[in-house]
């Protein structure tokens, strides 16, 4: 599973390996036609990813495969 994250013209993907149910690894990289995430906004999604991943995973598990209804969640507090 992968989740984008896009600030002005920019946008990367992070991909979730899970084995077992964990996370094993967060590989980013770039969306095809579109320039990447850079520096601090790189760095950004970075810490964002590993503080939320599992959450993401889950609201992505409950939206996708279980058809769920996700309320949106605003995040408001700084990560560092």
């Amino acid at each position: 599973m992968h989740v984008h994250a896009r600030k002005g013209e920019f946008e990367s993907k992070a991909e979730f390996v899970i084995e077992n149910g964990v996370i094993v690894e967060i590989n980013i990289s770039n969306v095809k036609g579109l320039k990447p995430l850079k520096n601090k906004s790189l760095r950004d999604f970075q810490d964002f990813l590993n503080v939320y991943a599992n959450q993401i995973v889950e609201k992505w598990v409950n939206y996708f495969v279980y058809y769920k209804d996700i309320p949106f969640e605003k995040i408001t507090k700084k990560l560092k």
